[in-house]
């Protein structure tokens, strides 16, 4: 991963590959932003002037590269845009450090160093500038071969390797501990970013339950793998029913981290279908060739567990990860079938395609055994989600409104789009079946809501509980932007992070 460095060095001195400053829109042009102090001055106070003779705006997301002034040490000013210059006594918001932050660290792919020279006025900033840098410089790259040779100086496909951090103090304490989260924070993003790019062909359920244990090892967590033996014998009927048509059987992966001065316990579940198919029910032309990313719940929930370890956060967290390949075969659960659940309910499978739901029932009750203080299962369950907010935004449904509203406050302050969704009672009726105790399918208007309300039926009585719905922004087909990289995105691991920091100081809402 990129190394991440803080430096008091003015632009001048720093020994880079570029210098990067912030741009914002100003009323009369574009404008220099603090942290460019030196390289104005170097300009004779014409940074601006320049900038904009070349065609930047300041805009967000706008790169304008130039060559250093005379006495600079890097050869290369990156000018990168910030959006609106902020009200007089205003600052920059974080999450407009993260994107350009990560957006020049896309743009010096291939680079040695970076000097990262943008607005920090406090460790909160510098924070935000490392997140965004660390997350913007991702690649993934495991399955590329080498070209004949090696790699060139500036290969574009390889990230930039060191990002040091301009105004950063390495000896004040809120800076170092800024800085020492946002490297772990953004490991465990690209942990879950390379899980959900990994092809399908070597991600399944068992490769994805050896890496848990890989990682469990390296950073002191437990584990327990449940195969399909053991499902079968503890009555998983939701999991195995998704994975019985496929040569690759499912697991239930329990991870957990636990802290010696933890008053309160997370239990996060995530849905993890490392191919879906859609079994029987087998989606349409168009629609198959991104499914590797069904797992994307799974993934935000492991990579979250890990990232409470390394910080030490002072909460117990425990890991579910459901995980399935859904396929069709001669083997596999047939429209109209009935399931009958771990939690003792029987489902009638109306559509093999509304399988993560089925996986996700047997985890969340399997989960409420151990009566943890809320339960957040995350998953990308529905493409009536998408359908209603989008590709950039989860959402979030629960039974308890308060937790719902701080989940959404989390998400804000962590830089990830979330909106809250209600669970309307009467759309439950729509899943009424004549065989069994429910089925896997109701309205199709608000399809994203009735998916959260199958869900609610498989809660132990009396816990608080949310469920995030991240089928728009955990895969991004399109260009990158910001932090923000094509394929997998790590989608919520930061919310789930901020939420056990926050559970642990006593904020849980």
């Amino acid at each position: 991963m990129t190394a991440l460095t803080l430096s008091t060095s003015s632009p001048a001195a720093l020994r880079a590959d570029a210098i990067v400053v912030g741009v914002a829109k100003g009323a009369k042009g574009p404008v220099a932003a603090a942290g460019a102090e030196a390289v104005v001055k170097a300009f004779d106070g014409k940074l601006a002037a320049v900038l904009e003779t070349l065609g930047a705006t300041g805009g967000e997301g706008e790169v304008t590269k130039l060559p250093a002034p005379s006495g600079f040490k890097s050869p290369v000013v990156l000018a990168v845009g910030l959006g609106d210059a902020p009200a007089e006594g205003d600052r920059f918001d974080g999450e407009v450090l993260r994107r350009a932050a990560g957006t020049a660290a896309r743009a010096l792919a291939g680079a040695k160093k970076g000097g990262f020279a943008l607005p920090v006025e406090d460790a909160d900033d510098a924070a935000a500038v490392a997140e965004g840098a660390l997350l913007g410089a991702y690649t993934f790259t495991a399955y590329r071969s080498a070209p004949a040779g090696g790699r060139k100086k500036d290969d574009k496909s390889t990230p930039l390797a060191e990002v040091t951090l301009l105004g950063g103090k390495p000896r004040d304490k809120a800076f170092k501990a800024a800085a020492e989260r946002a490297t772990a924070l953004a490991a465990e993003v690209n942990r879950a970013r390379d899980l959900v790019n990994m092809p399908p062909n070597d991600l399944h359920p068992k490769s994805f339950a050896a890496s848990v244990q890989e990682a469990a090892k390296e950073h002191g967590l437990k584990v327990e793998v449940l195969d399909e033996k053991a499902l079968a014998k503890g009555g998983y009927g939701g999991i195995l029913g998704v994975g019985k048509g496929s040569e690759n059987p499912p697991r239930l992966v329990r991870v957990s981290y636990t802290h010696p001065k933890a008053k309160k316990t997370l239990a996060l579940v995530g849905k993890g279908i490392t191919y879906d198919s859609g079994g029987i029910s087998l989606k349409p032309a168009g629609h198959n060739e991104t499914m590797k990313c069904d797992m994307s719940g799974a993934a935000a929930v492991f990579a979250a567990v890990v990232a409470a370890a390394r910080l030490g956060v002072a909460v117990n967290v425990t890991g579910w990860l459901a995980l399935a390949e859904n396929m069709p075969s001669g083997s596999a659960t047939r429209p109209g079938d009935v399931l009958r659940m771990y939690s003792g309910k029987t489902v009638e499978v109306l559509n093999t395609d509304a399988e993560g739901r089925l996986v996700l029932a047997d985890a969340l009750a399997r989960a409420s055994e151990e009566k943890p203080d809320a339960i957040v299962d995350v998953a990308t369950l529905t493409g009536a989600m998408v359908l209603a907010l989008g590709n950039r935004t989860f959402g979030i449904m629960s039974n308890d409104d308060a937790f719902r509203a701080s989940l959404h406050e989390i998400s804000q302050e962590a830089g990830e789009q979330s909106w809250p969704m209600p669970l309307p009672a009467e759309l439950r009726k729509g899943m009424d079946s004549p065989v069994a105790d429910i089925a896997n399918m109701g309205e199709r208007m608000g399809g994203g809501l009735v998916a959260g309300l199958f869900l609610k039926e498989f809660l132990g009585e009396g816990i608080t509980w949310a469920h995030l719905d991240i089928a728009g922004p955990a895969f991004h087909e399109g260009a990158p932007y910001g932090y923000t990289p094509k394929g997998g995105t790590g989608s919520a691991v930061r919310t789930l992070v901020r939420l056990a920091e926050r559970t642990a100081a006593g904020d849980l809402g």
